[in-house]
């Protein structure tokens, strides 16, 4: 069946593609090869751009509004180039009722960025998740990539400054 597909060319001249056409050819061009394609989309460019959305839909045959819906319902997916630290805090109901938002609140305030956003000198994106999985740590968050319990927004900004020059 692959073998009948015409070949659509990736968004850009970027060796990076190759790697990105690699997964959906070992997956036989099939639509359920999505999730994986887009992991190696995210991890050879550190984000999913439009451009290279369409060439996934287009490749595995599916409407860009399920690539997108799927790039947009995953936390791992991110549509916008992360900063080069990542804060993500748990908004799930034990973390929320723990004080998530005043996590949040204290971020925008000493670092000026909302969730999903990324400081302007590209140091540090803030995201959300639902939930983490560490119920019994809340309020908890992720500080590039390392879990970090039962803080409060002084503890999240400690962690913060330690890698981000204020």
């Amino acid at each position: 069946m692959a073998t009948d597909i015409k070949k659509i060319d990736p968004p850009g001249a970027d060796k990076r593609w190759r790697m990105v056409d690699n997964t959906m050819r070992k997956h036989g061009y099939r639509p359920d090869a999505l999730i994986e394609t887009l992991h190696t989309m995210q991890e050879c460019f550190g984000f999913l751009e439009e451009p290279g959305l369409k060439y996934v839909a287009q490749s595995l045959r599916l409407p860009l509004s399920k690539v997108f819906g799927v790039a947009t319902f995953y936390h791992f997916f991110t549509l916008k180039p992360k900063g080069r630290h990542t804060c993500v805090v748990c908004m799930g109901t034990a973390c929320y009722i723990k004080g998530a938002q005043n996590i949040l609140d204290a971020i925008e305030t000493e670092y000026g960025v909302k969730p999903g956003e990324t400081t302007k000198d590209g140091a540090l994106s803030v995201l959300t998740a639902r939930c983490i999985g560490s119920c019994g740590l809340a309020a908890a968050a992720v500080f590039d990539g390392t879990i970090a319990g039962k803080i409060n927004p002084a503890d999240a900004l400690q962690h913060i400054k330690k890698v981000v020059a204020p």
